[in-house]
């Protein structure tokens, strides 16, 4: 028998005062204080596949179970008698599929986003015939093979990474591992048209899965502001906003990032799309660069900044506050008047009001005055699980000063 067997599956049970309602009406976790943890529970082996009860042994579902985890239990399908093995994961991912072809012409995109698509702890983002799969969750690791097959099953992709790095899986009690599971690893970076851009994918050494697809539309809104302007990119990465910018006519881009790699990346999107001209790179710290950019009497008409998760958890939400606000306080005198400044976000912790506040606060305390002209999420490639809240983390507030 294997785990997946709904006939050789281990209970697991919720105590009498777990709120039972909100998981039938859809919540996906069950944290480790509303579960029965007795021995038995405890032994199960992180990422095996259980029945759930309420207290009154009426099952709720099939669930993932990792005693290591405060999530100690994910929600994979209410149906109580589902089995978990390919077929179970080509359905998810053909539907998720059905949803990304209707709205890209080429396929780069996520493909799988967690929770919301039905996937708990797993990101997929798709590079035309290659996949980066991100397995954040036990249960994940365990049943990788079945979830490779269906995923080149179901999209005829060749190549699938995992790349099993991050903050994330120390949470689960998982190891970092990085592996090539079907294919050739690429040999070089992946060029990936976007917003008319083209955008360079370090897929084996860059961050994340080598690029951020989640930005799609607030780099599409900047670049339509920045027709024959002077931008400057900060936190530029691969040259997300600046590389659309120049897509979209602009005079000039200045990307600004901590990484070499990641500007060289910047310099090879330009010089493919035949805008390297018009594209220069500085490399430092970013509060640094805006400090010293200030000092040369430097004025852009359009200036983004796009900086890492600053609060990735409540502990750290009052300094990654602090930071945003800084943020926008040492970039703001660098917009010139009347023109535009964009704020991202991609903290789970930071909500939009909180975000916006400490922008706004950064832009007063340095003398500007704005207007919120726009308000950007993720794109449609990243749902929403209206149930959590953590699956909405980015947000981006543009500001006309």
């Amino acid at each position: 028998m294997t785990q997946q067997d709904a006939s050789d599956r281990a209970t697991v049970r919720l105590i009498p005062k777990a709120e039972a309602r909100a998981i039938r009406h859809g919540f996906p976790w069950v944290y480790a204080n509303e579960l029965v943890t007795d021995r038995r529970t405890r032994g199960l082996p992180a990422g095996s596949i259980a029945l759930l009860e309420d207290a009154n042994r009426t099952p709720m579902g099939v669930v993932a179970v990792n005693p290591a985890s405060k999530i100690i239990c994910r929600m994979l399908d209410q149906n109580p008698e589902a089995v978990i093995d390919q077929a179970w994961f080509a359905a998810k991912i053909a539907r998720a599929l059905a949803h990304r072809a209707r709205l890209y012409p080429d396929p780069f995109y996520r493909l799988i986003h967690a929770e919301a698509d039905g996937l708990p702890g797993v990101i997929i983002d798709r590079f035309g015939d290659i996949a980066v799969v991100q397995p954040n969750a036990a249960w994940a690791d365990v049943l990788i093979a079945p979830l490779v097959a269906a995923l080149q099953e179901v999209t005829g992709v060749t190549t699938v990474v995992m790349n099993g790095t991050g903050r994330t899986r120390a949470l689960e009690g998982l190891e970092d591992r990085m592996d090539v599971l079907a294919g050739q690893a690429p040999a070089a970076a992946i060029p990936v048209p976007m917003n008319g851009a083209v955008y360079m994918a370090d897929i084996m050494g860059g961050q994340k899965t080598g690029l951020f697809f989640d930005q799609r539309p607030n780099h599409a809104f900047a670049a339509d502001l920045s027709q024959g302007a002077r931008v400057l990119d900060v936190f530029a990465h691969v040259g997300g906003f600046g590389l659309a910018a120049l897509a979209q006519g602009a005079a000039s881009v200045l990307a600004v990032d901590g990484s070499a790699p990641a500007l060289d990346l910047a310099e090879q999107g330009a010089a493919a799309m035949g805008v390297a001209d018009r594209f220069t790179t500085r490399k430092g710290d970013a509060f640094d660069v805006l400090t010293a950019l200030a000092e040369e009497g430097a004025q852009f008409d359009v200036v983004i900044c796009d900086p890492p998760a600053f609060a990735p958890g409540k502990a750290a939400l009052e300094a990654g506050l602090r930071a945003y606000e800084r943020v926008a306080r040492l970039a703001a005198p660098l917009v010139a008047p009347d023109g535009y400044l964009g704020l991202c976000s991609c903290s789970h912790a930071v909500d939009l009001t909180k975000f916006r506040n400490a922008s706004s606060r950064g832009i007063g305390r340095a003398g500007r005055r704005g207007q919120i002209i726009h308000t950007g999420f993720a794109g449609p490639d990243h749902p929403l699980m209206p149930h959590l809240a953590e699956s909405g983390y980015l947000k981006a507030v543009f500001f006309r000063l």
